[in-house]
């Protein structure tokens, strides 16, 4: 049979190149305080729990902003839907720094970020639909997703020499212009769609947003996949939150959980860039989630049970590299088995689940540890369970037809 030859344009690295760019500035200033609690608290004169709000109110932000944000994106596009987002990003991300020390304010800047968030993260699988071929999708949501994990790195990594060197003002004040200037880049490059599809006509037509919202929620198979989003996206949160508590009753310092931390997001970049891949050279998205689920199992179970520092990172490492992996592979496949549906619409219904388990068991984690050691070992029992449940449901999940073409 031959093969039928559709042209690709070169911009569409340059759309993702600056769409990860406002990604990464995005989670940058998401997690801005995370790593300098402490200082935030004294500055602003508040608790570590409203600190620490600065950054859970996007996961409560998102609950309400998903659905809405993905219509936008379905309906008006790119530029218009994403750039709602951007703006929201640069303009609030800038006010952060005029707010002084008063916590209100920072707050409602914060939540003005917050808003902005889903009309970022929700385009990922929609970028890579309008710009890239079909054999080609898997590896430009992996960057998209790359992108979220190295504004992370970069907040943790950053945050703390910026504050050390200029002070929390200065250190806000200095990612006040990085959000001005990604704002800026973004609106000047990006472009709508290139002047011919990437792809056949049935590989790239997609029904209205509420059609798409509708017949995505009557696909059964789609509700296998919430549900491993459900637990692999909580799974990330607690731990990621809850590292330093997880490991302090074994002895271990903050120093070396940070460090933990960051191993398992170093991870998850590399797994990012080289799963995806395969998945898109092999033209298979199933048995690559499947041996990201098993392979983050592992990675869960010695973070649970390592006693030697070594074996701790090495956990972290995999259990990064092969969950964080799974992430781009499955919002690909979910708009694959979910085709014609727009790409936001199943994009941000499995991050909204996401965050929904990211809530729950972030505070499950700390309401069940021991009252005596503080462990947090039974919680993380019952995660490896559930996560060895989801192993079982990626194996009834089928094959992505439009992959296989």
């Amino acid at each position: 049979m031959e093969t039928v030859k559709f042209k690709v344009y070169k911009y569409r690295w340059v759309v993702l190149i600056v769409y990860m760019l406002v990604v990464a500035v995005n989670q940058l200033l998401w997690i801005t305080f995370a790593p300098v609690t402490a200082d935030a608290s004294a500055y602003y004169h508040a608790t570590d729990m409203q600190i620490g709000m600065l950054s859970m109110s996007f996961m409560l932000v998102y609950l309400v902003v998903s659905i809405p944000a993905s219509w936008v994106i379905d309906t008006y596009g790119i530029r218009w839907g994403v750039g709602i987002g951007v703006v929201l990003n640069g303009v609030f991300g800038f006010t952060r720094a005029f707010a002084g020390t008063d916590y209100n304010l920072l707050l409602l800047s914060q939540i003005g970020i917050a808003v902005g968030q889903p009309f970022i993260l929700n385009a990922l699988t929609k970028i890579a639909a309008r710009w890239f071929p079909i054999e080609e999708r898997a590896t430009a949501s992996g960057l998209g997703s790359l992108a979220i994990y190295l504004g992370v790195l970069t907040g943790m990594l950053l945050t703390p020499y910026l504050v050390s060197g200029n002070g929390m003002s200065g250190m806000i004040y200095c990612y006040g212009i990085i959000a001005i200037a990604s704002t800026v880049i973004f609106l000047l490059l990006v472009k709508e769609r290139p002047a011919t599809a990437p792809c056949r006509p049935d590989q790239e037509e997609r029904s209205l947003a509420f059609t798409g919202l509708k017949n995505t929620l009557h696909n059964k198979a789609f509700y296998w996949l919430m549900l491993i989003f459900f637990v692999g996206l909580g799974i990330f949160n607690c731990v990621a939150t809850w590292i330093d508590e997880i490991l302090k009753p074994r002895g271990f310092t903050a120093e070396q959980a940070g460090i933990t931390g960051g191993v398992m997001i170093l991870g998850g970049i590399v797994g990012a860039i080289i799963m995806p891949w395969l998945s898109d050279h092999y033209r298979k998205r199933v048995p690559f989630i499947t041996i990201a689920l098993t392979g983050a199992a592992i990675g869960l179970a010695g973070i649970t049970f390592a006693a030697s520092y070594w074996m701790l990172l090495i956990s972290s490492a995999t259990l990064g590299f092969f969950l964080l992996s799974a992430g781009p592979i499955g919002f690909q496949y979910g708009a694959e088995m979910t085709f014609p549906a727009p790409e936001s619409t199943s994009n941000g219904l499995l991050l909204l689940v996401g965050q929904i388990s990211g809530i729950a068991f972030i505070f499950a984690m700390d309401s069940f540890k021991s009252p005596v050691s503080g462990s947090m070992n039974n919680p993380l029992l019952v995660l490896i369970g559930l996560i060895l449940i989801s192993i079982i449901l990626s194996t009834r999940l089928k094959e992505s037809k439009l992959i296989s073409k």
